[in-house]
Parts: structure tokens; C-alpha cells; sequence
């Protein structure tokens, strides 16, 4: 697998490096060894998958904080998606920046998303699943959000309109309240 680290600090996509023989394709998603040799979190302690029916689902911003803070390696295993991360964290050079990623199937790419930073998406195909693993356990009361719409960040969100958007996500907060 290959790190490539994106401007904002400590987040990655990660291209897999298949091997292909009559059976298919083998892939490693994650190696401890690698990961620890590139400083990046090793233990992870929840899976988790998101399936979304329709394109135009947007999900996000979630963040948890301290000291709950989740690292997410995560991979779109169906469909297509644009994968957003917005630096949370104060003290950061790029707090309250953001970079978008598009994932799709088969595409043999992992984004790393680092605490502190919060992460959503948008699906960019009907029947896009998006399945990840979190470093912490998902602690309600630790649970943020920013609004995807948030005129600070100003995310360039594809030209997909957002059809579905839970209460919860429209209702968050901008980043500046």
C-alpha cells in the first residue's frame, strides 16, 4: 500500500497495490507495521458500514471530541461517493479547512481521516455502501457536528443536490457557533 498525505495534516488516501492472478485480485487494507512506521493510529477498536439508497445522500459532518476523538480508515465498497474532512482542531494549521476526495468502487483507495477532524459524504451513485473502522468507541454525549453547509468552510460539494440529510445533520451548528 502507498500513503499519500493530503493538506490537511495527518490525513491520507491510501492506494491498496492489488495482485492479480486467474482468482482475482488481493489486496492489504491495513498493515500494523506500515501504519506504525508512518506514525498513523494502529488500534482500532469498531467497524462500522453505512448503506445509502439513493445518490444525493449526505451524511456528515461527525466529529467526537476529547477525549474521544476517532481516527477513521475507511473505503467505499459499492457505489461512488465525495468524501469531505474538515479540520476541527484549533491549534492546527488548517483548522477549519477542508478536502474532498471522491471514492468509488473498485477504485483500491482507503481514506485516513485523523481526531479531531470531522468527517461526511456524499453519495454520488444509488446503493453506495461506505464501510470504515474508528479508533475509539462511539460515545453519544462526545458526539459533534459542523453543518455541511457552513458558509467558513465553504465546501465545494460535486454537483450532486443533497436529496437526504438527516434532521440531526441539517441542524448542526456552523464552525464559528
Amino acid at each position: 500500500m502507498k500513503l499519500r498525505p493530503l493538506s490537511i495534516a495527518g490525513a491520507y488516501v491510501i492506494a491498496l497495490e492489488p495482485h492479480t492472478d486467474e482468482r482475482g485480485t488481493f489486496s492489504r487494507t491495513y498493515c500494523e507495521r506500515e501504519f506504525r512506521d508512518a506514525g498513523l493510529n494502529i488500534h482500532w477498536v469498531q467497524s462500522n458500514t453505512s448503506f445509502n439508497e439513493r445518490a444525493g445522500t449526505l451524511r456528515g459532518l461527525h466529529y467526537q471530541i476529547a477525549p474521544h476523538e476517532e481516527v477513521k480508515l475507511g473505503r467505499c465498497v459499492r457505489g461512488a461517493l465525495f468524501d469531505v474532512i474538515v479540520d476541527m482542531r484549533s491549534a492546527s494549521k488548517t483548522y477549519k479547512q477542508w478536502i474532498g476526495t471522491e471514492l468509488r468502487e473498485g477504485d483500491n483507495q482507503l481514506i485516513y481521516v485523523p481526531a479531531g477532524c470531522a468527517h461526511g459524504y456524499v453519495t454520488l451513485a444509488d446503493r453506495t455502501e461506505f464501510s470504515y473502522s474508528a479508533s475509539a468507541f462511539y460515545e453519544p454525549f462526545a458526539e459533534r457536528g459542523v453543518r455541511y453547509d457552513d458558509p467558513a468552510i465553504a465546501i465545494a460539494w460535486p454537483k450532486v443536490e443533497p436529496l437526504i440529510i438527516s434532521e440531526k445533520d441539517r441542524t448542526f451548528p456552523n464552525i464559528s457557533e
